[in-house]
C-alpha cells in the first residue's frame, strides 16, 4: 500500500516528517481527510487537531492557522503553530486558558476580545489533546 508524506512545519522547526496512511486537518471549511494520491489541493487552517495516522495508530498534532499543502503525494501542513500532543505542557494550557477566561469575563475597553478568544481556543485544543497521549 502507498503512503503520503506528511510533512509539519512552523517558521521555527519541523514537527512532523513522517510516511503517514492517512491524514484529518481543520480546514477553514471544515475538517477534510487525506490519503494516499490524493488530488492536489490547498486549503487554509484553522485552530484544532490534526491526525495522522500509520499503520493502525493515530497520532495527533496542535495546529494553529496556516495552510496545507497536497501535491504529488506530499501533504505540506505550513503552520503557524504545531506542537505533538505528547509534547503539551498541560499545566501551561491551563494556565493559558485561565488567562484568556480572566480577559473574556472583564470585556473592557482595553480587552481585544477576538485575541482573547483564540488564546482561549488554542488552550481548550491543547488541552483536549494531551487527555488523548
Amino acid at each position: 500500500m502507498s503512503k503520503l508524506q506528511l510533512e509539519v512545519v512552523t517558521p521555527d522547526t519541523k514537527v512532523v516528517s513522517e510516511a503517514v496512511d492517512y491524514v484529518s486537518c481543520p480546514g477553514i471549511e471544515g475538517e477534510f481527510g487525506v490519503l494516499p494520491q490524493h488530488v492536489s489541493m490547498l486549503s487554509g487552517l484553522k485552530i484544532g487537531a490534526l491526525r495522522y495516522d500509520n499503520d493502525g495508530k493515530h497520532q495527533y498534532v496542535f495546529v494553529s492557522g496556516g495552510f496545507a499543502d497536497v501535491n504529488n503525494g506530499v501533504m505540506s501542513v505550513l503552520a503557524e503553530s504545531a506542537e505533538i500532543a505528547q509534547d503539551i505542557d498541560t499545566a501551561r494550557a491551563q494556565a493559558a486558558k485561565a488567562r484568556a477566561e480572566q480577559r473574556l469575563s472583564e470585556r473592557g475597553e482595553k480587552v481585544d476580545v477576538v485575541r482573547a478568544e483564540a488564546a482561549l481556543q488554542r488552550a481548550v485544543v491543547r488541552i483536549q489533546l494531551a487527555q488523548l497521549r
